[in-house]
């Protein structure tokens, strides 16, 4: 492969664009469906994206005159499976060639599409696995990397469907043709009104309107650009007189409009447009007609679409507008365990390797933006959004003195005299410790005294005076 090498590992590659490829290969043994699953795997890398084309392969059919090197498109297949995109429509397909037991004639039946957007697989330019599980019970199962993205039954989810329908319609059945299927119609005894005037027109001049000031009257919309020259090849007997090119009027860019003024367009009130009768219920409806059923000449009934034609080889019969698309390890076998072993020595493989030379997540962020400009103003807002609300909630506000007010008691408490005493008691030994401390405060000159012990002192004299002043309403 061109990127994420596997070393010494190496694939099939469609190596041209616009041209047609073909190579297959007999299996060892023809695969017989009876009571063993058919499980059909393999890997696609679209290197370089895909614009139009497949990369499906084919089953071939096991067929006395099955000859290889004549392999080409009309070569019978039993299954064809695979990718395959053109513009903008991107499809998995499961095809079979369902041998019709009367006439002995194959029909191809097409798998509902998948209800999976199948557009990254195609895009991403990584090896993916595509797997067909096909079981004898008559269900099937595509995956992709090993994720079921469709499965149904071969008896109710291809179309056309296997089995045909029991009915038909009469192909010579023929409409009468007195019937009727309008389900309303025109009232017959609905009658013009007197005053409707179907010539009144839809749009009237606004004769309220006033033409605006300054407008230009005598100047034109586009005048000759001054600045064009006349080419030096101009021909004025082959190329006609040579007219410079018209540009809007610089003069009318400052004014409201140039040139003449016409009273602009309104609704015409009283228009009304041409006169309908009202619809009404149509009292001879019929109902919608459609032909007569009878037995369907070319009914049968398979029940075991499973078992259809034996494959003796695989193949890719491909075109496509698009180059380099690699393909490896093909398995058909019938043991899902062998299928999945086969899958993690090779495909497993490529997407380890895949993944460790992704780019970080940064630089996967860089190469969004180059291709998506407007990311870059994303990633900003992203990144500004819980820097703005942490500097606006972390930041430390600026204290002011409110900040400092003393919280105030609301309501006083009244005070016993054993409290009262107490309270002395403890104020006097207090006020010991506030005059140690004050003395501890006088400088040298014995005159000084610090303004956290001054300040201590008047708090707990104003703190005294609050404990026993039982008529205070507020304790300062």
């Amino acid at each position: 492969m061109k990127e994420n090498t596997v070393p010494g590992d190496k694939g099939l590659v469609l190596k041209s664009a616009a041209k047609h490829h073909a190579i297959s290969a007999m299996l060892t043994k023809a695969f017989i469906f009876d009571k063993k699953p058919l499980i059909v795997q393999y890997e696609v890398n679209f290197q370089g994206g895909i614009d139009c084309g497949g990369a499906y392969i084919k089953l071939l059919s096991s067929t006395d005159d099955l000859d290889l090197e004549l392999f080409f498109d009309k070569t019978p297949y039993t299954i064809m499976f695979g990718p395959d995109k053109c513009g903008e429509d991107y499809k998995l397909h499961f095809i079979i060639r369902h041998k019709n037991p009367k006439t002995g004639e194959y029909d191809e039946k097409h798998a509902k599409r998948p209800d999976v957007d199948l557009k990254k697989f195609y895009l991403d330019k990584k090896t993916h696995l595509y797997t067909l599980v096909l079981k004898p019970d008559d269900t099937f199962e595509m995956l992709i990397d090993q994720s079921v993205i469709s499965k149904g039954s071969l008896l109710e989810d291809m179309v056309p469907p296997v089995n045909p329908p029991k009915e038909i319609d009469d192909p010579a059945d023929k409409k009468p043709d007195d019937w009727d299927e309008r389900q309303k119609i025109p009232d017959p005894n609905a009658v013009k009104p007197d005053d409707w005037d179907e010539d009144e027109p839809s749009k009237i001049e606004d004769l309220d309107a006033v033409k605006p000031e300054g407008w230009l009257d005598y100047e034109p919309q586009y005048v000759p650009d001054p600045r064009a020259k006349k080419p030096k090849d101009w021909d004025e007997e082959m190329d006609g007189e040579w007219e410079a090119p018209q540009v809007p009027n610089p003069k009318c860019a400052s004014a409201p409009g140039c040139g003449l003024w016409v009273r602009p367009m309104k609704n015409n009130p009283k228009y009304k447009g041409k006169w309908k009768a009202p619809m009404i219920v149509n009292p001879n409806y019929q109902g919608i007609w459609s032909p007569r059923k009878i037995p369907n000449p070319d009914y049968f009934e398979d029940p075991h679409p499973f078992e259809m034609t034996p494959i003796s080889a695989v193949g890719l019969e491909l075109w496509s507008m698009t180059s380099d698309i690699y393909f490896d390890n093909f398995i058909i076998c019938s043991e899902k365990e062998v299928a999945d072993r086969w899958a993690a020595d090779g495909w497993g493989l490529k997407k380890l390797v895949a993944s460790a030379n992704e780019p970080g997540m940064l630089s996967q962020l860089v190469t969004a933006a180059e291709d998506h400009p407007w990311l870059w103003v994303l990633y900003i807002l992203t990144l500004a959004l819980p820097v703005g609300l942490g500097v606006l909630f972390c930041w430390p506000a600026k204290k002011t003195d409110e900040d400092f007010d003393l919280k105030k008691t609301d309501v006083s408490m009244p005070v016993t005299k054993g409290e009262v005493k107490q309270g002395r008691e403890e104020l006097d030994d207090d006020e010991i410790d506030l005059e140690d401390k004050e003395n501890e405060d006088i400088g040298e000159d014995g005159k000084s005294m610090s303004l956290h012990s001054w300040v201590s002192v008047k708090a707990w004299k104003e703190l005294s005076h609050g404990l026993y002043c039982n008529n205070c309403s507020q304790l300062s």
